[in-house]
């Protein structure tokens, strides 16, 4: 259990750091920023594969039903790894925390079920993407990752990050409106990460 806390909690760091480059980004061109922020946002994921991390979006797709437990582990770690990043950003002389509150506002103008059923598009692209990279084909998640930010799925992880980096005093006027959001991000994730599995015959991606 202590390995894969930690392997999750790294994983949330790498994540946690692409998200610190994709507000980073965004603050310095208002231009082209979003779109380097998206490509740059890859290095998060290509880690997690490469080092072969427990990222919550990149196990879900894989797991069985007496895995769940262990999923959520992973996610906890996640968050945590995600807090570590979301501290360091508030040292950042840019401003860091402005820019997650955007995010965090946009997250509650969608709504908490909007968010949700944005997740299902974020979980399918996200296990194509490890899917196809652990045969070591990363072209899906050199093109999956900016697509998913360009269309504004919700990444549970990504998510984290960027809600622990907006400022306190904005969770504590909208705690239970994040949290509603939050939990409809996860499980939206958890749908379209085994979103093939529902749709397709087991015998299309066993090779059975």
């Amino acid at each position: 259990m202590i390995k894969l806390l930690r392997s999750s909690v790294f994983a949330g760091i790498y994540i946690g750091v692409a998200g610190f480059g994709f507000l980073a980004s965004g603050l310095q061109s208002q231009v082209y920023g979003s779109l380097v922020g998206s490509v740059l946002f890859c290095l998060g994921l290509l880690a997690v594969v490469g080092y072969r991390l427990k990222l919550y979006t990149g196990t879900a797709g894989y797991i069985t039903r007496n895995e769940t437990g262990e999923l959520f582990l992973i996610l906890a770690g996640n968050i945590l790894g995600c807090l570590l990043v979301a501290l360091l950003s508030r040292v950042s002389p840019l401003d860091m925390q402005s820019a997650a509150q955007n995010i965090l506002e946009m997250r509650l103008r969608t709504g908490a079920l909007n968010c949700g059923l944005l997740g299902i598009g974020c979980g399918l692209l996200m296990t194509t993407a490890v899917t196809f990279a652990r045969e070591k084909n990363y072209l899906p998640l050199l093109f999956g990752v900016p697509l998913f930010i360009v269309c504004g799925f919700t990444h549970c992880v990504a998510d984290a990050f960027y809600y622990l980096a907006a400022p306190l005093a904005f969770w504590k006027a909208h705690a239970l409106e994040i949290l509603a959001v939050y939990v409809c991000i996860v499980l939206g994730n958890l749908i379209g990460c085994n979103l093939y599995r529902i749709i397709l015959e087991k015998s299309q991606y066993t090779g059975e």
